[in-house]
């Protein structure tokens, strides 16, 4: 599903995910495609990700991926805090969570760990985001692929990923 024609990973006008271009058109956010960066090398992580942009680490959110009672949820978290897992099953009320593997990811998402965005996926999966995200007045989140990443207000972003806010941030004691 590209929209420049071709099998390139990328959106040529954008440095987008073709997918995640194409989801955001239809959610009527096209000119955020104007505001993506795009990296020479890969961000996979955030810490890469908070460098390449010149943000602080908590600006940047990462979109995880987790199995609650074996069904996938994404988490929506600040890139200087890590998930508490008993927190989010808690959250969801099920037995257990824990972190997805890699082909579940991309098979729920669409998306390579390093690059999932917070919305466009492939499937509809409940999404959580936590609360930590809303101390800032832009995030940066992944296009889509480890190479792009765009800004969004947080509470903007929170409700085009369809996310109940939550807090699930490990608490350091």
């Amino acid at each position: 599903m590209t929209t420049n024609g071709s099998e390139n990973p990328q959106d040529s006008d954008s440095g987008a995910n073709p997918r995640f271009a194409e989801a955001i058109r239809e959610l009527g956010l096209a000119e955020l495609l104007n505001s993506i960066r795009r990296f020479p090398d890969a961000t996979r992580t955030a810490a890469e990700a908070a460098a390449a942009i010149g943000c602080e680490l908590s600006e940047i959110c990462k979109s995880l991926i987790f199995a609650a009672d074996g069904v996938p949820v994404l988490v929506l978290m600040d890139g200087a805090s890590r998930v508490d897992v008993e927190r989010v099953r808690e959250e969801l009320g099920v037995e257990k969570v824990t972190r997805a593997k890699a082909e579940v990811v991309r098979e729920t998402t669409g998306y390579a760990i390093g690059g999932v965005p917070p919305f466009g996926h492939r499937t509809k999966t409940r999404v959580l985001a936590d609360r930590s995200l809303l101390a800032h007045d832009v995030v940066w989140a992944a296009a889509g692929n480890p190479h792009a990443v765009f800004p969004m207000e947080p509470k903007e972003l929170v409700a085009y990923a369809g996310a109940t806010l939550v807090d699930v941030r490990e608490q350091i004691s």
